[in-house]
């Protein structure tokens, strides 16, 4: 165990008083980190290590499991074993390398699934659990363009938009990348225990947490630090004004990416985050060739016919087809909705319509998937 390249680097992440602020200044000054653990005591005192730090270095060169940290770095090697859990280190020549420079980078990664997916370009999506189904429609639909124009979707496997984003990509055939918050050994959130199942199958989930490691919220910030970082860019589909994707969107910038959002109704708690980065200087999306033109002439993924019209061509498309299999008073219905939710005083008055033939045709819309209530009223969403 102890001459395990990356059992070697595993003590280094659970050095105790050893964060990243600490890892960094050190990476200044001795390049090969795991130097560190050949120093003798007076030497690691000099750098400045802390005493519980220099004591679990000194019981690793002594081969003493019965140190608590020692002990710790066995555990996890074997919970690893035995989930084929994968371990990719700082060192290892498949590290990513975009990654690598974010200035609280994680020495340690852990893997199920394609690692050789790491390599591609990626995109990230984040925003809302609670999604409107609009937004978990634009978050299928993007994902699944992006992914037919040869970038890697990468998010959190979280409910709502993460979720919509990783299902969007998988069901048009192509792999996505799982950033999670806790050990690969146990899926969170549960309700995404088959999405996440679906994902190492057919693409990468990765956390710099071992096996074994509980779902905690402080741990949902650092991973998305590690969405961001994987990304060349990160798409905000909804989100708060006081919502995490807005955090995340802030750490991308300092990373040097692209923030994209998608806006929204001024009437939607969950627009007003994107709207919010727009001001700020998000670029605005409509489509996928607003992302591609603003990540610039480095990218020339291929069209093909069925990813060459924008989302909203597609959305009238489907809507006329369903259309036509709907009486006039549904079609006088629907045409009178917009994407901003309408109250039914107003709709009644636009179709002349009593309230109980109005809610009638309300429902068999909903029910079609073209129309979804909302606080104020109901709204298109097809």
């Amino acid at each position: 165990m102890f001459s395990f390249p990356s059992a070697q680097w595993l003590l280094l992440t659970r050095l105790p008083r050893f964060g990243h602020a600490r890892r960094r200044e050190l990476l200044a000054e001795t390049p090969e980190l795991t130097n560190l653990l050949t120093m003798n005591p007076a030497t690691l005192l000099a750098l400045g290590l802390a005493a519980e730090s220099r004591a679990a270095i000194q019981a690793w060169q002594q081969e003493d499991e019965s140190h608590p940290v020692v002990r710790e770095v066995r555990t996890t090697l074997e919970n690893c074993r035995q989930h084929n859990i994968g371990i990719l280190t700082w060192q290892d020549v498949d590290y990513p390398e975009q990654l690598r420079h974010i200035h609280d980078a994680p020495l340690v990664l852990y893997t199920l699934g394609d690692t050789g997916l790491l390599g591609r370009e990626q995109i990230g999506f984040i925003g809302s659990r609670k999604a409107t189904r609009a937004g978990l429609d634009h978050a299928r639909r993007f994902a699944a363009e992006l992914s037919a124009r040869e970038l890697l979707v990468t998010s959190g496997l979280a409910l709502g938009v993460d979720g919509a984003a990783h299902a969007g990509a998988l069901d048009a055939g192509f792999p996505t990348t799982a950033v999670i918050g806790c050990g690969l050994d146990r899926i969170y959130p549960n309700q995404h225990r088959r999405l996440g199942e679906r994902v190492i199958a057919e693409g990468l989930m990765i956390s710099e947490y071992p096996p074994g490691t509980p779902a905690k919220a402080a741990h949902f910030p650092q991973r998305n630090r590690i969405i961001s970082g994987l990304s060349r860019g990160v798409l905000v589909v909804e989100a708060g004004l006081r919502s995490g994707s807005l955090i995340t969107a802030r750490m991308a910038l300092e990373q040097g990416r692209e923030v994209f959002a998608i806006p929204g109704s001024i009437h939607s708690p969950v627009a007003r985050g994107c709207h919010h980065l727009i001001r700020q200087g998000a670029r605005l999306v409509e489509t996928v060739d607003d992302i591609l033109e603003e990540l610039g002439s480095w990218w020339s993924g291929s069209l093909t016919e069925d990813v060459a019209t924008t989302p909203e061509p597609k959305r009238q498309t489907r809507s006329s087809q369903l259309l036509t299999g709907l009486d006039s008073r549904e079609i006088a219905v629907f045409e009178a909705l917009g994407y901003d939710p309408q109250s039914t005083d107003a709709l009644s008055s636009a179709t002349g319509l009593p309230a109980d033939q109005l809610m009638q045709s309300l429902l068999l819309l909903e029910l079609q998937g073209l129309v979804s209530s909302a606080p104020g009223g109901f709204q298109k969403i097809a």
